[in-house]
């Protein structure tokens, strides 16, 4: 498979979960994260989706799309674990969806990202929170999720908080 069509099957199941989780979360109090601004083309799908619902978007600085660049008050800007760490002080358990593309191009760099990151998730999400992610995430007190018809195995991940 090319590089373009691996990308564009990501991005397919990233839009499909997406879609999924904001209708599981329909009528569900709770903020949005976005942890990987990158372009700002999630973010910019959650709020459009999510019309009123506050997104808190974490990176390490901010290079999207100028359409897409969230609030200042509500970027975390700087490392993203001690983003995370600062977010859990500001915010609680508030998060009803969390939606984390933390992926690199190298393998032992991801998976070195998610074990740092994904502890640091869990002290932001309420009982019942939905986390989709690009990497499989290793979260005690959740449960994984069926993915919806049309993403495959390994292409995108989600879990549920208990």
């Amino acid at each position: 498979m090319s590089r373009l069509d691996s990308a564009i099957r990501r991005l397919q199941a990233q839009r499909i979960c997406l879609n999924w989780a904001v209708d599981q979360i329909d009528g569900e109090e709770g903020i949005i994260l976005e942890l990987g601004l990158g372009n700002g083309r999630s973010y910019d799908h959650l709020r459009k989706a999510l019309p009123g619902r506050r997104i808190y978007v974490f990176d390490r600085n901010i290079s999207p799309h100028p359409d897409c660049i969230p609030p200042d008050e509500d970027m975390y800007l700087g490392e993203m674990d001690e983003m995370l760490k600062a977010a859990a002080r500001d915010l609680g358990p508030a998060a009803i969806l969390a939606h984390a593309d933390i992926g690199y191009g190298d393998p032992e760099k991801s998976a070195k990202n998610v074990a740092l990151i994904g502890p640091l998730i869990m002290p932001l999400l309420r009982p019942g929170a939905i986390v989709i992610s690009d990497r499989a995430l290793a979260f005690p007190e959740v449960e994984p999720i069926a993915l919806p018809e049309g993403v495959e195995e390994g292409r995108y991940f989600m879990q549920r908080r208990l």
